[in-house]
């Protein structure tokens, strides 16, 4: 069996130590130990990024904000997805995320960080929303395991009521948020209704054959209902 080489390693705000290691080709980052990401199984959060910017796909001048850069999936994708014109924000709360994912001696981001449309913010997401109201598009949410089982407490604020009210004001009308959770969760959705989005529930798996079932809610503004007309 091959080695798990470390090859750098950060901690959180909060005391989480993440790890970058590579194995037999493969990058991982785990979180006090625990796996929380992997190019091995990425399709899900492929699949945030498609969902989320599919609407953009022939919009000119389209912003879109990524919550976590992650691995870097989520953005390659949006990439994928977007116009030459479009801008492509990625907000990471780690320097250390930012700098492997930059590194040139690791499979990773490198390249697509160089993409012009790219403006990496190092900065917590959630200060990022609040200083662009009615500021992108389409948002993406990818921090930490979503909203149940986090590893990270930092993370929290962001799936609480004020972080959605923070979140939609962020939106452009007409846009969209994707939010990514290891797992279904029916109150947090019930959470994104109170606030006045309308949801679908999407189940995705982590890798295109295998793996576990990951979840997306796609939320949009619900649109106001039209007062009736007098009667004549």
């Amino acid at each position: 069996m091959k080695p798990l080489e470390k090859l750098g390693e950060a901690t959180t705000p909060d005391g989480t130590r993440m790890v970058l290691y590579r194995h037999d080709g493969a990058y991982l980052i785990r979180a006090d130990g625990v796996e929380l990401m992997s190019t091995r199984r990425h399709l899900s959060e492929d699949r945030l990024a498609e969902v989320a910017c599919e609407p953009l796909r022939e919009a000119t001048g389209a912003r879109v904000l990524i919550g976590g850069l992650g691995l870097g999936f989520t953005m390659r994708a949006a990439l994928r997805q977007l116009a030459a014109d479009a801008e492509v924000v990625v907000a990471e709360l780690l320097a250390e995320v930012i700098a492997w994912n930059a590194n040139p001696a690791y499979d990773l981001s490198a390249e697509a960080m160089q993409d012009p449309r790219v403006r990496i913010v190092h900065d917590d997401v959630v200060r990022v929303l609040r200083d662009n109201p009615a500021g992108f598009d389409a948002i993406m949410l990818d921090t930490d395991n979503g909203p149940e089982g986090m590893i990270m407490a930092e993370n929290g604020r962001l799936y609480a009521q004020r972080g959605i009210r923070d979140t939609v004001a962020a939106l452009r009308p007409g846009g969209r948020i994707v939010y990514w959770s290891v797992a279904d969760d029916p109150r947090f959705a019930g959470q994104l209704e109170y606030a006045g989005l309308v949801v679908q529930v999407l189940r995705v798996r982590a890798h295109d054959t295998s793996g576990p079932m990951h979840t997306l809610y796609v939320a949009t503004r619900r649109t106001p209902k039209r007062a009736r007309e007098p009667r004549g």
